[in-house]
């Protein structure tokens, strides 16, 4: 039996040594200072070549993979991170076998797992959100720089890590999301395939002439250099409202940040309601007529009613 003592027949009996255990015997060590420094050497050899191994080889290969699937430099930095921990931990597993430390690799081995499951009931959300990171990178909802809205909030996102993602909204606030507040719930996301619909409807009197509404909205909609021609606007009556006829518009915008969307809709909106002024297509408001009397003590009363 290897290793720095061995018992046989109640007695305790020389190490064996290998071909260097050997070597080291011969610059005058004992048996057990040669078996110790032996495994020692050897431990470190493995732990370094290995070590190199995988940083020349394993780690480049994974580089180039995430590089196919199209992934930014930041999406990368976690997933590398976790490839370099990866080799670090087979190399010092392997290292430990090959030096002949089992018994201590098994006792760290047990330890770690005690460890591992009480880390692991502490720490449940941050765990779950480690796992959303995860699924975030794999199926790529969205990235950075793209429009979401989610659970009421909406904004740009500015950062992706493996436990949060950083979002700055249209007021200019940096929101902390967990990931799994972004994995458990419906995400949108607005700019899908680098265009975004914007629908509006603009309310008309009833005794308005529906079709030269309609003309003026899509007429006002192809004059504006910066909504799409194709697809092409277009408009529907959609509502019939208690004081109202609601015309619903649908344009396209070009892969729009926020700042121009909210300008091209305002600008749009201002002329379509310029044009309605001047052909004097009325936009109502509700009006509420109240007919009746307040009675007060003594039975005598504010308003009579109409007979």
């Amino acid at each position: 039996m290897s290793g720095p003592l061995a018992i046989q027949n109640g007695e305790a009996a020389e190490p064996g040594l290998g071909v260097l255990g050997e070597l080291l015997r011969g610059f005058g060590l004992g048996a057990t200072e040669a078996a110790t420094l032996e495994g020692l050497i050897v431990f470190l050899g493995t732990l370094v070549a290995l070590y190199l191994v995988g940083r020349v080889l394993v780690v480049p290969l994974v580089e180039r993979a995430l590089d196919r699937r199209g992934l930014d430099d930041h999406a990368q930095t976690p997933l590398l991170l976790i490839t370099r921990f990866l080799v670090v931990f087979v190399a010092i597993a392997i290292a430990f076998g090959a030096a002949d430390y089992g018994n201590f690799l098994v006792s760290m081995a047990g330890i770690a797992a005690a460890g591992a499951l009480a880390i692991g009931f502490a720490m449940q959300n941050v765990i779950a959100n480690f796992v959303a990171g995860v699924f975030i990178y794999a199926d790529e909802p969205f990235r950075i720089g793209d429009w979401i809205e989610w659970d009421g909030h909406s904004g740009v996102v500015e950062d992706i890590s493996l436990r949060v993602t950083r979002v700055r909204t249209f007021d200019n606030e940096l929101l902390t999301v967990p990931n799994s507040q972004l994995t458990s719930g419906v995400v949108k996301n607005p700019v899908e395939g680098e265009k975004l619909r914007v629908k509006f409807v603009f309310g008309i009197g009833y005794d308005d002439d529906v079709e030269l509404a309609s003309e003026i909205i899509v007429e006002e909609a192809e004059r504006h250099p910066e909504i799409m021609a194709e697809p092409a606007p277009s408009v529907r009556l959609t509502e019939l409202n208690d004081s109202d006829v609601g015309l619903q518009s649908r344009i396209w915008i070009a892969d729009p940040s926020r700042a121009d969307f909210v300008r091209i809709r305002g600008e749009y909106v201002t002329a379509v309601k310029r044009r309605f002024d001047e052909e004097g297509i009325d936009i109502p408001y509700p009006i509420r007529t109240l007919e009746g009397g307040l009675e007060l003590a003594g039975g005598r009363s504010v308003v009579e009613p109409a007979e």
